[in-house]
């Protein structure tokens, strides 16, 4: 039965948060499973809608999933069966494109539906066939289907070279987890960085595998015949600490949000203080955050890691119908990602679209709570930040999509002052 938020506005967040295990971290991780026929041990998992998708894929397809802890799972790949992929998991998830890596490398050909996922853009996945072209492998489509396979032996080619045609997350570590698997060196170069890019390569390297920089956005990897087992325990996700962080600063509330994995959010923390926004930096993972007098945002541009991640550009969207002037916001990488203000416009906010990637939000302006949908994971967090500065009631419906990324986020913002309930449609 479908779910919705329903809030009423205007309370001011006070108290302690912590911050869960990151999922965009975790998805790249649970597929490094694939890769080896030995046990592997993620702990620090989120217990969020992505990551039960994940783990469906892969039982689905054989694996043992041994729960070890509530957050803890101890997974084995030996005797999985690519032609058991769960389609209709694949058709609905976007994240599940990250099988294509490490199944062609095992098995060496696979049939698959086109990922699904949030409605932020084309997001087309031209770049992994390309990649995978580079890599030996042809692709086409019959009916609804993708059909991959090897074109020219592995063996003939000792070096090869991946060059993506974007900065894509996903399509770096596709490559990444593909070439762990062989012992011929791969370079990948137009890779992107991001924090679980990051995250990734340290559980390639526990596997056996070697990776190196080599350059600017480059990799060199060299693989292994038989990887190693595992186990890694996940960073905090620093976007939803963005999103507490964001979300205290537009109620004008006193939060402290702990195990926040500020390293990560260095570019954004630099831009919010450059702004007048008051926090203060406890530790490496630890951060308060108190009311600020008076803050003025000029630009807010996402760009790929170290930048702005595109995924805080919503919640940093709705801080601007709150700050004083006019706020340029351009998100570059993908055309629906500002649909969310829109929804905005509907409380009362005066946003001006430039074009699919460029908006103005002026501000200050008094928000209204009304009936919004949920679009997509990122956009239905940030609503939920308007709703708690709204006058009114706002409801959210469709919030599976934000079930998909934030652990009882309901809850958590309840012990925060916050009024807000979870109810079924």
């Amino acid at each position: 039965m479908a779910e919705k938020f329903i809030i009423n506005g205007g309370k001011k967040l006070a108290g302690e948060v912590e911050i869960m295990g990151s999922k965009n971290a975790a998805l790249p991780i649970l597929v490094a499973t694939v890769l080896t026929k030995k046990d592997c041990v993620i702990d620090n998992l989120p217990l969020i809608e992505d990551i039960n998708r994940m783990l469906e894929i892969l039982e689905g397809m054989g694996a043992k999933i041994e729960w070890q802890g509530e957050r803890k799972v101890k997974i084995n790949c030996q005797n999985i069966n690519p032609e058991k992929l769960p389609q209709k998991i694949i058709s609905n998830f976007r994240g599940s494109v990250l099988v294509l890596g490490p199944l062609l490398a095992r098995f060496g050909k696979l049939k698959m539906l086109s990922p699904g996922g949030c409605i932020i853009g084309a997001r087309p996945l031209d770049t992994h066939f390309d990649a995978f072209l580079q890599l030996g492998f042809e692709n086409y489509s019959k009916g609804s289907y993708y059909y991959f396979k090897k074109i020219r032996e592995k063996d003939k080619e000792k070096n090869r070279e991946v060059a993506l045609s974007e900065f894509s997350v996903t399509a770096t570590e596709n490559v990444l987890l593909f070439s762990s698997f062989f012992q011929e060196k791969t370079i990948l170069k137009i890779a992107d960085l991001d924090y679980q890019v990051q995250e990734l390569i340290k559980v390639l390297k526990k596997m056996g595998a070697k990776i190196k920089t080599a350059g600017p956005h480059s990799f060199e990897v060299k693989g292994k015949k038989e990887l190693s087992g595992f186990s890694h325990k996940l960073i905090s996700d620093p976007i939803e600490a963005g999103t507490f962080i964001v979300a205290s600063l537009i109620t004008k509330g006193d939060v402290l949000i702990k195990n926040a994995g500020i390293e990560h959010l260095t570019l954004f923390l630099k831009k919010l203080k450059s702004c007048g926004a008051n926090f203060e930096i406890k530790n490496k993972n630890t951060i308060r955050v108190m009311p600020s007098a008076k803050i003025v945002i000029d630009r807010i541009q996402s760009l790929p890691y170290p930048g702005i991640h595109t995924d805080l550009q919503p919640e940093l969207g709705v801080l601007a119908t709150q700050t004083r002037g006019g706020t340029l916001i351009h998100d570059p990488l993908y055309e629906g990602r500002l649909k969310y203000l829109e929804e905005l416009n509907k409380m009362g906010a005066e946003i001006i679209f430039c074009d699919p990637h460029r908006a103005i939000v002026n501000g200050p302006t008094l928000l209204y709570g009304i009936e919004i949908p949920s679009l997509d994971l990122r956009s239905g967090a940030a609503l939920i930040l308007a709703g708690l500065v709204a006058r009114g009631t706002t409801t959210i419906n469709n919030i599976y999509q934000i079930d998909r990324g934030y652990e009882k986020i309901e809850e958590r913002l309840q012990k925060l002052g916050a009024d807000i309930k979870r109810i079924k449609s």
